[in-house]
């Protein structure tokens, strides 16, 4: 999310209801007090925050009434809030830059890259299999990948590239993306990525040939 939209978000009524939760867990009657709205206002803006799997109920709570719903923050509500990892990261690989040969830090990243992939490796057999699985990885750390097929040939192609924070001034972050996907596939994978003011993803494909063992685009 970009910062504006963080900004009228946590204006809103959801949005403030979101910062509340985040402090701590809280009942209709709690947030309708601390907001300033009737119970049934509060309703309506919870009911919305559970159907985007922001809220969920939590517990009961017990008083001199009746018990009472308490409501907290999902763990995907955290993806709201601004995080420092952008930048970390952006600080690290300079420091890393600094101190390393090209070749060292390009193979402490490739390094990375192989770590990250542990548990995720595809059953041996159909190439397409493993290709979707690598895709799928992908999207799991955030980014919007898709498995294209060109003139028998395979691409995995990125909408959104999930090291984007981190790819400007450090273009070798995406040799531990292509080290990941080599682990997943199983064969080599070259990036060719767009690393302009909206990076997006790019990696070519090489499976061996079964006869001549030379490796060639997937899907020849």
């Amino acid at each position: 999310m970009g910062t504006r939209w963080d900004q009228r978000f946590f204006a809103s009524t959801r949005g403030q209801v979101v910062t509340l939760l985040r402090r701590a867990s809280r009942t209709v009657d709690e947030l309708a007090r601390a907001l300033d709205l009737t119970d049934n206002a509060v309703r309506v803006q919870l009911a919305g925050l559970e159907r985007d799997g922001l809220v969920r109920q939590h517990g009961v709570r017990r008083g001199a009434g009746k018990p009472a719903y308490a409501y907290d923050l999902t763990p995907e509500a955290e993806r709201l809030f601004p995080k420092a990892y952008g930048p970390v990261l952006r600080q690290l690989l300079a420091v890393l830059a600094e101190r390393l040969r090209p070749e060292e830090l390009e193979g402490l990243l490739r390094t990375v890259g192989h770590r990250l992939a542990t548990g995720r490796t595809a059953p041996a057999g159909d190439p397409r299999a493993r290709l979707a699985t690598a895709v799928a990885v992908l999207n799991e750390l955030g980014g919007l990948a898709e498995l294209e097929e060109r003139d028998g040939a395979f691409v995995i192609r990125g909408y959104s590239c999930p090291l984007a924070a981190a790819v400007p001034g450090h273009p070798e972050v995406c040799k531990l993306a292509e080290a990941l996907l080599t682990e997943v596939v199983g064969a080599p994978v070259q990036e060719c990525c767009d690393r302009g003011e909206r990076p997006h993803c790019q990696f070519e494909v090489m499976l061996a040939n079964a006869t001549t063992g030379v490796p060639e685009p997937a899907g020849r």
